[in-house]
């Protein structure tokens, strides 16, 4: 039997770490980087969600979509079109083919925002 308490504080404290990475890498103008860091701290902070839903280790999946459904949280539309936007640059650390169009500096802030937003609100709920 796993720890859930050990498993959940695994996801936390590597979606925190990611956070404050995505923050750096952003205010260096590495927007493609900084963005897919945005995506692994929620990817992060939904499988801690994971473990405190099903009982069990996180699947080793990258979809957001797919995360926040395994949830018992009630999402926002809003959110859920975030966690699309966000998937978008995952895609990028995996694929070398794969280049996103890059949004202008303004809504890179406003994605930043959304994502310590949306860590904060998921964080609290566990």
């Amino acid at each position: 039997m796993i720890d859930l308490q050990k498993q959940i504080d695994y996801w936390v404290k590597g979606a925190e770490e990611d956070l404050i990475t995505a923050d750096l890498l952003l205010k260096k103008k590495r927007y493609l980087h900084g963005m897919f860091f945005c995506h692994l701290t929620i990817e992060k902070v939904l499988k801690a969600h994971y473990v405190k839903s099903e009982m069990d280790v996180p699947p080793r999946t990258h979809n957001l979509i797919y995360l926040a459904g395994t949830t018992r949280i009630e999402f926002e539309e809003n959110d859920l079109d975030f966690l699309g936007i966000l998937m978008k640059y995952q895609l990028e650390g995996r694929y070398p083919d794969y280049s996103p169009v890059l949004p202008k500096q303004i809504v890179i802030d406003d994605y930043l925002r959304r994502t310590r937003e949306l860590f904060l609100w998921l964080k609290q709920k566990l």
